[in-house]
C-alpha cells in the first residue's frame, strides 16, 4: 500500500514536471499564449505622440491620439529620484533578478494567496509589469490572471536577455498610464507639475511613483489626502533601501501635496496651435483625387482652382501629405499620431511669441471701436431671442455650422427642438482679453457675443530660405479655431497691384516706373473703377498711390485672362476662373495670407518665388532621419521686372500709403503696400525687408460687415508693424545685419526706357 502510495505520488510530480516544461516550452515557443518574435523584442510596440520642435530647439507641441499622449524620454533625462523611488517601491531586488523575484513571489503566494493579506502586495517585478503593459490583455478573472502570469514570466525573462535594466526602467516609465491623457513620464511631469521629468523633486517624483500600484485610486487631484499618504510611503520605502536620510524623510512626508501647476493637455496647449494643426492636416493629407472637389463654381469644368492647387502641392511639395507618400518597413504609411516622428519646424518661438503678442495686443486696442461699430451697424448682432429680420440668415448659417447643431441633428431632434436648446441659457465658458470669463447665456447669445470679435493673421517667412518663422491664425485657439492664415481666404483688395504692375513690366521690357499710363475710363469699358475718371500718371505714382485708374488701364493691356494665368503659373496663386474680370485688378479675389506671403518674397528675392518651408527634417522616435528639407524656388519673373517692382513697392512705403510702416530700424529698407476692400470689410498689409516678408489682414468674421474695420493702412499695417518692430528690436536675431536689398549697382531701372512714355492713346489701343 505505501509502495502504491509512492508510486502515485511519484506519477503525479513527474507528471507536474513534464507538464510545466511542456508549458513552459510552449509559452517560449508561442504556442500557448501570446509571445512576441525577436524583433519585436528588440523593438517593444510603444506607441508614441509625434513630437514638434521650433528652429531655435524648443518642443513647442506634439501629435497624438487622443488617450496617447506618450512622449519618449531617455534614462538620462530623468531625475534620479524616479528611479530610486520606482525600485524601492516596486521591485527593491531590480539589479539582482533575471525578471522573477522568487523570494516575493513565495511571500505573495504565502501570505496574500494562501493567508488572504492583499496588504503584503504581489510578486510582480517590474519587468513583468512592463511585460504585462506591453503584451499582455487585461484578465477578466482570477483564472485568466493565473493563465497569464507565466506568459509575463517568460516575456520577463526575455526582456532582461535583450536589455539593460536602464532600459528597462525607460520603457517602463515611458509606458505607464498616470492619467488626464498622460501616458509616459514626460507627460506626467508636464501635466501635474509643469517640469520636464529630470527636474522633478523628490516629493514630486514619489508623488507620480506612487500612482504606479494604482493611478486611479492614489490620483492625487482626486485624492489629495490619499495621494499623500501614499507618498509617504514611497518616501519611507526609499530611506529604508538607503536612497535618503531620515531627515530628508521627515522633512519632505510633512509637505503637503502642491497640484498648483496641474494642467490637463491636449492638442490645444503649447506654442503655435494654428501653425500644428495646419502641419497636421498638411502632412496628412492625401492625394487629391478630382472627385472630392466641387465644380460647380467653375466656368470651365476642366478647371478647379482647390484641386489644381493641391495637385501642385502634391507635386511640387515633399512635405505636402508626406504620410501617405512615405511607408515604413512594413508597408504601412506613417502615423502622425503613433510612430513617435520629431519634427524639426521652421517656427522660431521666439519670433511666433512675439506675433501672438502684438496680434492680441493690437486687437485689444481695436476692440472697443470695432464691437461699437457693428452694434450700430448691425442691430441682430446685439439682439436677444430667435433671429429675425436683417442677419436671420446668418446666425442660422453660423448656428448650424456648430458642433452642437450637428449632435442634435445626428440625434434626430426637429428643428424646434434645436431652437429652443440654442435659446435656452446654459453654463460656459467664453474668451476675453481679460483671461476666460464664466457665465451664463443662451448658445445663440454666444454666436452674437463672437461675432463682435475683431479677427486678425499674421505670417512672416524669409524670402531667401522660405522658412516660416511665425504663423499667427487668430486671437486663440482655445475659442477662435478658424485659422486664417492658410485655411482663411478673403479678398486682397490693393495688395494683389504688385503682381499686375510685375506682369506689364515683364509683358513689356522696355516699361519703366517712369512710363506713363492713363488713370481714366478705358475706351468701351462700362465698368469704372472708383478713381479711375481721367488724366495719366507714372508707373511709379500709380502704385505710390494706389491708383485704380492705372491698374483698370494695366490689365487691359494684358488681359483680364492673361493677368489670371499670369497669377496661376508664375506666383502659384490659384483663383476660381468666374473672376476672370476687371475688378480682378483690384483685388476682386479671395487669396490667403500664406499664399501672398510667398508671392511677395519675389519682390524681396530678386524675381525668385520660395515656396513657404514650413519643416526642415523629420527623424524618427530613434532619432534616424526620414526626411530632410530644403527651398522650393523657381524665377517667378527676371530680375530686372524685379528690381523695378522694388523701386516702386519702396517708394509706397516712403512716401505712399505704407508710410506707416516706415522708421522700422535705422538703415533697413522696406517695401510694401497695404489693401482695403469695398467699404472696408477687409484690410492689409504687405511688407518685406531684405531678411523678412511679413503679412497682416484684419477683419470680422462675416464677409458682410462692412464699414467697421477702418482701411489697410490703419488697420493693418499697425499690426505688420508692432510684430516687426519687435522682431528688429531683438539683438539675438539675425535681420538687422541685412539693411538693403540685393540689387546691382549698376542697375538703372530707368535706362530701358526710350524717353518716350505711352501715351494715354496708346495705352487705349
Amino acid at each position: 500500500m505505501r509502495k502504491k502510495f509512492i508510486r502515485v505520488l511519484w506519477i503525479v510530480l513527474l507528471s507536474f514536471i513534464g507538464l510545466s516544461t511542456l508549458g513552459i516550452v510552449g509559452i517560449w515557443t508561442g504556442v500557448i499564449g501570446y509571445m512576441p518574435d525577436m524583433e519585436e523584442m528588440e523593438n517593444p510596440v510603444n506607441r508614441l505622440a509625434s513630437q514638434i520642435y521650433s528652429a531655435d530647439g524648443e518642443m513647442i507641441g506634439t501629435f497624438n491620439y487622443g488617450d496617447n499622449n506618450r512622449v519618449a524620454v531617455d534614462y538620462d533625462d530623468l531625475s534620479p529620484y524616479l528611479v530610486q523611488a520606482l525600485v524601492s517601491t516596486e521591485d527593491e531586488r531590480f539589479y539582482d533578478h533575471s525578471g522573477i523575484d522568487f523570494i516575493a513571489l513565495s511571500r505573495a503566494i504565502l501570505k496574500r494567496g494562501i493567508m488572504g493579506n492583499k496588504s503584503e502586495g504581489g510578486g510582480s517585478t517590474i519587468t513583468q509589469q512592463l511585460a504585462k503593459q506591453l503584451y499582455s490583455e487585461r484578465a477578466h478573472s482570477t483564472f485568466g490572471r493565473l493563465i497569464q502570469k507565466p506568459v509575463e514570466w517568460v516575456i520577463a525573462i526575455k526582456l532582461e536577455r535583450k536589455f539593460t535594466k536602464k532600459e528597462i526602467i525607460t520603457f517602463y516609465l515611458n509606458q505607464f498610464d498616470f492619467l488626464y491623457n498622460a501616458i509616459g513620464i514626460k507627460s506626467a511631469a508636464n501635466t501635474y507639475f509643469n517640469k520636464e521629468p529630470r527636474n522633478l523633486s523628490l516629493n514630486e517624483a514619489a508623488t507620480l511613483i506612487g500612482m504606479c500600484q494604482n493611478p486611479s485610486y492614489y490620483n492625487p487631484k482626486r485624492f489629495p489626502e490619499r495621494a499623500r499618504e501614499r507618498r509617504n510611503l514611497v518616501l519611507s520605502r526609499m530611506e529604508k533601501n538607503g536612497y535618503i536620510t531620515h531627515a530628508d524623510y521627515e522633512r519632505c512626508s510633512e509637505e503637503p501635496l502642491n497640484m498648483g501647476s496641474f494642467h490637463r493637455q491636449t492638442h490645444k496647449d503649447g506654442e503655435a496651435p494654428y501653425f500644428r494643426e495646419f502641419l497636421r492636416q498638411y502632412m496628412m493629407a492625401k492625394k487629391p483625387e478630382r472627385e472630392d472637389y466641387a465644380m460647380y463654381e467653375e466656368k470651365n469644368a476642366d478647371f478647379n482652382w482647390a484641386y489644381s492647387r493641391d495637385s501642385a502641392l502634391w507635386e511640387q511639395d515633399p512635405l505636402y501629405g508626406w504620410c501617405n507618400k512615405n511607408f515604413k518597413r512594413n508597408g504601412e504609411p506613417y502615423n502622425i499620431y503613433s510612430d513617435g516622428l520629431k519634427i524639426y519646424t521652421t517656427i522660431d518661438s521666439r519670433m511666433q511669441q512675439m506675433g501672438e503678442e502684438a496680434l492680441r495686443e493690437h486687437l485689444k486696442a481695436r476692440q472697443p471701436g470695432f464691437e461699437a461699430s457693428v452694434k450700430a451697424r448691425y442691430p441682430w448682432v446685439a439682439a436677444k431671442g430667435v433671429p429675425t429680420g436683417k442677419g436671420a440668415e446668418n446666425l442660422r448659417r453660423t448656428m448650424r455650422s456648430t458642433k452642437r447643431y450637428r449632435v442634435l441633428k445626428d440625434n434626430g431632434a426637429s428643428d424646434e427642438e434645436i431652437e429652443r436648446s440654442f435659446n435656452t441659457p446654459v453654463e460656459m465658458t467664453v474668451f476675453s482679453y481679460n483671461g476666460p470669463k464664466e457665465v451664463v447665456m443662451t448658445p445663440m447669445d454666444s454666436i452674437r457675443y463672437y461675432k463682435r470679435f475683431l479677427r486678425a493673421g499674421l505670417m512672416s517667412m524669409e524670402p531667401q530660405t522660405g522658412a516660416v518663422r511665425a504663423y499667427v491664425g487668430g486671437i486663440d485657439f482655445n475659442y477662435f479655431q478658424y485659422d486664417m492664415c492658410t485655411t482663411g481666404r478673403r479678398q486682397v483688395g490693393s495688395t494683389i497691384k504688385p503682381y499686375l504692375y510685375a506682369c506689364y513690366f515683364d509683358r513689356n521690357e522696355s516699361a519703366t516706373p517712369k512710363t506713363v499710363m492713363g488713370a481714366g475710363p478705358v475706351r468701351g469699358c462700362r465698368w469704372v473703377p472708383k478713381g479711375g475718371r481721367g488724366g495719366a500718371m507714372t508707373l511709379l505714382q500709380g502704385l505710390t498711390r494706389s491708383n485704380n485708374g492705372v491698374s483698370h488701364n494695366l490689365i487691359h493691356a494684358v488681359s483680364p485672362r492673361g493677368f489670371w494665368n499670369f497669377l496661376r503659373q508664375r506666383f502659384n496663386i490659384y483663383i476660381p476662373e468666374l473672376h476672370v474680370s476687371d475688378p480682378l485688378c483690384l483685388g476682386a479675389c479671395e487669396i490667403s495670407i500664406a499664399d501672398m506671403v510667398a508671392a511677395y518674397t519675389t519682390f524681396a528675392n530678386s524675381g525668385t518665388r520660395c515656396m513657404p518651408m514650413y519643416v526642415t527634417r523629420i527623424e524618427d522616435s530613434d532619432g534616424n532621419k526620414l526626411a530632410e528639407f530644403t527651398p522650393i524656388m523657381k524665377e517667378a519673373v527676371n530680375p530686372s521686372v524685379a528690381y523695378k517692382m522694388l523701386v516702386l513697392l519702396k517708394s509706397v512705403v516712403s512716401s505712399g500709403t505704407g508710410r506707416g510702416a516706415s522708421g522700422l530700424a535705422s538703415g533697413v529698407e522696406i517695401g510694401g503696400k497695404t489693401g482695403t476692400t469695398n467699404e472696408n470689410n477687409d484690410a492689409w498689409f504687405m511688407g518685406f525687408t531684405p531678411g523678412l516678408v511679413c503679412g497682416a489682414w484684419v477683419g470680422g468674421e462675416d464677409r458682410d460687415v462692412r464699414g467697421c474695420i477702418g482701411q489697410g493702412a490703419h488697420t493693418a499695417l499697425p499690426l505688420w508693424k508692432g510684430f516687426m518692430k519687435k522682431v528688429y528690436a531683438d539683438p539675438k536675431l539675425p535681420y538687422r545685419e541685412r539693411g538693403k536689398f540685393d540689387v546691382p549697382k549698376d542697375f538703372d531701372p530707368y535706362d530701358e526706357d526710350t524717353g518716350d512714355d505711352l501715351s494715354i492713346e496708346e495705352v487705349y489701343e
